[in-house]
């Protein structure tokens, strides 16, 4: 439930963003990805900037402070991987009380520790 009203939050505010700097019309065509395609994007929010060229955010949530660790699925790293001119991670924390954000631009080895927490098992 936190992720669902963190990228709510994340929709919302990037639709005034477009709106506030004028582009009312790229503003209309943000899409909840996530939430109208499904979850295996590799984002959950297509954006744009002010020149009208394609954002993809990945929201990642917390109540917690600034550096409270999150998850990110390999295909989200796959994707920041390829399309690192134009994705971000949308970190949103301190949420229960007066939620922040900030942006983290791939590569995302520069501005965090990736570390390999879960292994799939499979039978041959």
């Amino acid at each position: 439930r936190l992720g669902q009203l963190g990228e709510e939050r994340a929709l919302q505010s990037e639709r005034l963003r477009l709106q506030s700097a004028g582009r009312p019309d790229l503003a209309r065509k943000v899409v909840w990805v996530s939430q109208d395609l499904g979850d295996g994007a590799g984002y959950d929010i297509l954006s744009f900037d002010t020149n009208g060229q394609e954002r993809f955010l990945e929201v990642k949530t917390t109540t917690g402070h600034r550096l409270t660790p999150f998850y990110i699925s390999r295909n989200e790293k796959a994707f920041s991987d390829q399309n690192a001119d134009r994705f971000r991670i949308y970190r949103l924390y301190d949420f229960a009380r007066s939620a922040r954000a900030f942006l983290v631009k791939p590569p995302l080895e520069k501005h965090t520790n990736l570390e390999v927490e879960v292994y799939k098992a499979s039978f041959s």
